[in-house]
């Protein structure tokens, strides 16, 4: 699924000089024309897939367009932007990526989103099963301590400390003094807030995590395979009820949903059997054959 979502920066760029002239190179050699790169570029799997992911994006812009604002596509990418901080535009070259080539993978990102929301029907029944695993978003701070005997005995240290002091100030005077996370510890152990969807953290950390009450800590060392854990609950609104988080419950079912690829599979080809698909070269009418069948030319009468 990964080759729908990823555009190459490098064969955007040369698809743009191309357009611009019927000569694309030259050289000692002689001239590379507009002609014989397109002849080479189709033919390998990376001109392939652009193809691909051009076609679905004409598709659903036609049909979602208008769903997906200019201003939903920077609250993404002002997120990244501060998710990796001084380090987004190594990441971002890292994947290939401008900044205006990443904007355009997450417009087809939140294309692709739509056309699932579209073809998805969320029952109550979903919403329930939904429920069982659901959990608000809370922000905890916590202090990690050696994957052994001391550590443990540290941990144990740090419990009785809050145990006279169970104020977050003393916390975080804690934290510097004995957490080995160098990420956090001069910040209190404050880590970003996270749901029951989060997969960067161990499934025991946020199990304790999720039963503190706001204002509490934990009142044994939580043990995983990083070390030993002591952690404080900054903020927990609770579970509530289940109607309170319905919206909430199905944005969890449809992202659920965008990480199965057996199901995106049939979304996409129902979408291009929908889109009226011709494609003129011979050479490539078997392109889309995984979702529309091994002609795409007949895609056009599908309904």
């Amino acid at each position: 699924m990964k080759k729908w979502l990823t555009g190459l920066a490098a064969i955007m760029m040369t698809f743009t000089l191309a357009a611009c002239s019927k000569t694309v190179a030259t050289t000692s050699g002689g001239k590379i024309t507009e002609s014989e790169y397109y002849d080479s570029m189709k033919k390998t799997s990376s001109g392939k897939q652009q193809l691909q992911q051009m076609i679905l994006n004409k598709v659903l812009e036609e049909n979602y367009g208008k769903k997906v604002s200019d201003k939903k596509v920077d609250k993404q990418f002002n997120a990244a932007k501060k998710q990796y901080g001084s380090s987004f535009n190594s990441v971002l070259q890292q994947g290939g990526f401008t900044k205006s080539s990443y904007k355009d993978q997450l417009r087809s990102s939140l294309l692709l989103q739509e056309a699932v929301k579209a073809n998805t029907k969320i029952s109550n029944k979903d919403l329930k099963k939904q429920w069982k695993s659901y959990q608000p978003k809370v922000t905890v701070a916590h202090i990690l301590l050696k994957n052994n005997d001391d550590g443990k005995k540290q941990a144990q240290t740090v419990i009785d400390s809050l145990n006279k002091d169970g104020s977050y100030k003393n916390f975080k005077a804690l934290a510097k003094k004995y957490s080995t996370d160098d990420q956090t510890k001069n910040n209190g152990g404050k880590l970003p807030a996270f749901d029951n969807t989060d997969t960067s953290l161990v499934g025991g950390f946020k199990k304790a995590a999720f039963k503190l009450d706001q204002g509490k800590f934990t009142t044994e060392p939580v043990k995983t395979s990083y070390g030993y854990h002591v952690i404080y609950s900054i903020k927990n609104p609770g579970k509530g009820k289940m109607s309170d988080h319905k919206a909430e419950l199905k944005k969890q079912i449809l992202n659920s949903k965008m990480q199965d690829q057996t199901y995106m599979q049939k979304i996409i080809s129902k979408e291009l059997k929908h889109g009226k698909v011709n494609i003129k070269d011979n050479d490539l009418k078997d392109i889309l054959a995984d979702y529309i069948g091994t002609d795409s030319k007949s895609s056009n009468s599908a309904k």
